[in-house]
């Protein structure tokens, strides 16, 4: 069974990607494409977004710390998105190594109480640290001029940024194919982090 080091969001959903940040999920089927056409057993996993880069930074790009006074919050925050443990990840992953099941389809990660918008997290933190944060919200035409200029890993995450917090990219389809499966239904027993008991960390 090949896994390709991918995870994230899946590229076969991606081909309207923003410029320069598609090369990204371009460069990810073409691996993909070449598996298939070998013939090559195969299970991609769609890990959404890891947790260290999101989530003690209330998705905040250039820093992992947790603000402490502001935090810019993508259009009006509600947008949902998919936050997971890395060892979860791990955890998932390794169980489909050798699962039929999962043989040459796409293992989509979305334990359910771990869809959260932008808003939910940060009244997560806020609860927990017991301090209220100053919300910017940033429009998504602003968002996306900031890219403008700089340098080209700022481009790339500015646009993955939007297609997740803007345009909801990693739940605005339903999982359900005859070549997709969900991990937390699939493995029921494995007892995934929760984002309150991950920013615990970092209080």
């Amino acid at each position: 069974r090949f896994l390709p080091s991918e995870f994230g969001m899946d590229p076969a959903r991606m081909g309207h990607a923003l410029e320069p940040g598609r090369v990204t999920f371009d460069e990810k089927m073409e691996i993909r494409n070449a598996i298939e056409e070998a013939n090559i057993g195969h299970t991609y996993i769609s890990a959404n977004c890891f947790a260290a880069y999101f989530v003690p930074n209330l998705c905040q790009m250039r820093t992992l710390l947790p603000p402490k006074e502001r935090v810019n919050v993508y259009g009006d925050g509600n947008v949902k998105a998919i936050f997971m443990d890395e060892d979860d990840i791990a955890t998932y992953t390794i169980k489909t190594i050798d699962d039929p099941r999962a043989l040459n389809k796409t293992v989509y990660l979305r334990p359910l109480e771990n869809i959260l918008s932008q808003n939910e997290l940060i009244a997560k933190w806020e609860k927990l640290s017991g301090k209220a944060l100053e919300k910017i919200p940033i429009p998504s035409a602003e968002f996306l001029a900031s890219m403008e200029g700089t340098d080209l890993a700022n481009q790339v995450g500015v646009g993955h940024y939007h297609h997740i917090f803007y345009e909801g990219c990693l739940t605005n389809f339903a999982i359900g194919d005859d070549g997709e499966e969900e991990g937390s239904l699939l493995y029921p027993k494995v007892q995934y982090t929760r984002m309150e008991e991950y920013m615990e960390r970092y209080a």
